[in-house]
């Protein structure tokens, strides 16, 4: 089965089968064991250290942006789950995005353009919490911190949550995990 891999540029070099199967190896997910890399090498055919010099190769061509880890927050007893969004001024928000970032249960932190009328927000934060009260109060405690007493927010709690998985490169999705 070939997949259909991100587009090159015409001036780069087309993937090897070798990197082809490396992909297919590492779009599922790295496995959780010791040695992630050496796992993923048996799978592909190839040595950990070729493994390793193949995705740094595949990562600086752009044809791999990057490795990351995907949490599935609920298993863990993280049940409270929410999006704070907050209206901040254009020449504050990478000072504010520092500050809300720098928190540890701050999961995720980026900006985003508004949508005006009906979408002010411009600054965007994930907090994954136990319990509602304790997002909230962890909200409270960004305000007083970080100075944003005075900035229109809405926090946003989740009511469902969709298939969480790595970037997919093809074959069939079913076996994404």
């Amino acid at each position: 089965m070939d997949l259909a891999l991100p587009r090159l540029s015409p001036d780069t070099e087309p993937l090897d089968e070798r990197d082809r199967a490396l992909v297919r190896a590492v779009q599922g997910g790295l496995p959780l064991v010791p040695r992630p890399y050496a796992a993923v090498a048996a799978a592909a055919g190839m040595s950990e250290a070729e493994v390793i010099s193949r995705l740094r190769r595949l990562a600086e061509r752009g044809v791999i942006r990057r490795l990351g880890v995907v949490v599935r927050h609920r298993e863990l007893g993280y049940t409270a789950n929410a999006m704070v969004v907050w209206d901040v001024p254009d020449d504050r928000v990478a000072k504010l995005g520092r500050c809300l970032a720098a928190y540890p249960f701050v999961t995720l932190c980026y900006r985003r353009p508004r949508r005006p009328p009906a979408w002010p927000y411009n600054l965007f934060c994930m907090i994954h919490g136990r319990s509602r009260e304790g997002v909230l109060a962890q909200v409270d405690q960004l305000v007083r911190e970080c100075g944003l007493d005075a900035l229109p927010r809405a926090v946003l709690f989740s009511r469902r949550r969709f298939k969480q998985r790595g970037a997919w490169y093809g074959g069939d999705a079913r076996d994404a995990g």
